[in-house]
């Protein structure tokens, strides 16, 4: 059963009367399964009655379309990172400073310079604690700013600036119901009162919100005026780009087989119109239409009245072989 993606006119109960049988061909022909994708029709239809059917064939369009992925966004506040990055300092400088004095008593010590031994292992004891905090504090902050993690001091330092003073936003785009994302999307968009502002995706965030879904870190710069922590906007993550061919929903049916399109063999104005049905893999929805791949920008595609020919392989068709003229 094919299920169509067009509405068939009504106009084609013409076509049984009007098309002239095909010539008959041999008997072993009837035998014949075509393959999968390369059913061949032929019909009789004349250039005025392909006019009169609305059956137009046109070459398609190639095209590469980055692959969109909606998201929400929530602008976070600048507060709670200069928070999380001054523990981070904090606890980095302490435990540095602890190794330090356990180095200098053990040097007093080995030279019998006023430090005791219960003095150095106290040290030692402060060392491992401020060492733990530091490990502890660099983990929390690279669960909660895993991109910003990833960064150098000085990097992490300007982007800090950049947010506290104004100049940027960060913010969280979460992907409802999705815990993974095959790629990391090249950039984003940002859907302002319907003005679309331009992020950069830093990359992947580890924890989860109350959604419990998969987000990514997303630096805008120079925001709209009143953007600010709290909003929430929608977020397109734009993928790599796909290649194919743009074709029109009309020009896509779909039965048990997937989706396929009619391709025109013949010439418009041949009297004997041959078609031949390609399957093809719907990559991405475009407007009224679709991205596909399994057909070229050179093939003639029946654009409009691809259901006038689906109709005829019940009447007047007939599946041939390629090399049945």
């Amino acid at each position: 059963m094919t299920i169509s993606l067009v509405r068939i006119p009504a106009i084609v109960v013409f076509v049984v009367l009007a098309c002239s049988p095909v010539s008959a061909a041999d008997a072993d022909d009837d035998d014949k399964t075509p393959n999968a994708g390369t059913t061949i029709i032929n019909t009789s239809l004349t250039s005025q009655q392909r006019k009169a059917l609305g059956v137009v064939a046109e070459r398609p369009l190639a095209a590469q379309i980055p692959d969109r992925v909606a998201s929400v966004g929530l602008v976070l506040d600048a507060t709670v990172l200069v928070a999380d990055m001054g523990d981070l300092a904090a606890t980095e400088t302490a435990a540095r400073t602890a190794r330090a004095e356990v180095t200098r008593l053990q040097g007093l010590y080995g030279d019998h310079a006023g430090a005791s031994l219960k003095m150095v292992e106290a040290a030692r004891v402060e060392a491992v604690k401020a060492t733990a905090q530091s490990r502890l504090t660099a983990a929390r902050f690279a669960q909660h700013w895993a991109p910003l993690a990833s960064l150098s001091p000085a990097d992490r330092s300007s982007i800090v600036i950049q947010v506290t003073r104004g100049r940027a936003l960060l913010v969280r785009a979460d992907l409802p119901g999705r815990h993974s994302l095959g790629s990391l999307p090249e950039k984003a968009e940002l859907d302002v009162d319907g003005v679309q502002v331009q992020g950069r995706v830093l990359g992947f965030l580890r924890q989860t919100d109350e959604t419990q879904s998969l987000g990514l870190l997303v630096g805008v710069e120079s925001p709209p005026p009143g953007l600010g922590p709290g909003a929430r906007v929608p977020v397109a993550l734009l993928m790599a780009k796909r290649s194919g061919v743009v074709l029109p929903q009309d020009a896509v049916l779909y039965d048990e087989r997937g989706p396929y399109v009619f391709k025109q063999l013949t010439r418009p104005e041949a009297a004997n119109t041959r078609y031949q049905r390609c399957n093809v893999t719907l990559l991405l929805r475009r407007g009224g239409g679709w991205l596909v791949s399994g057909v070229e920008d050179d093939d003639d595609i029946v654009m409009e009245g691809a259901g006038v020919i689906w109709s005829l392989q019940g009447s007047d068709a007939r599946a041939v072989d390629d090399d049945d003229d």
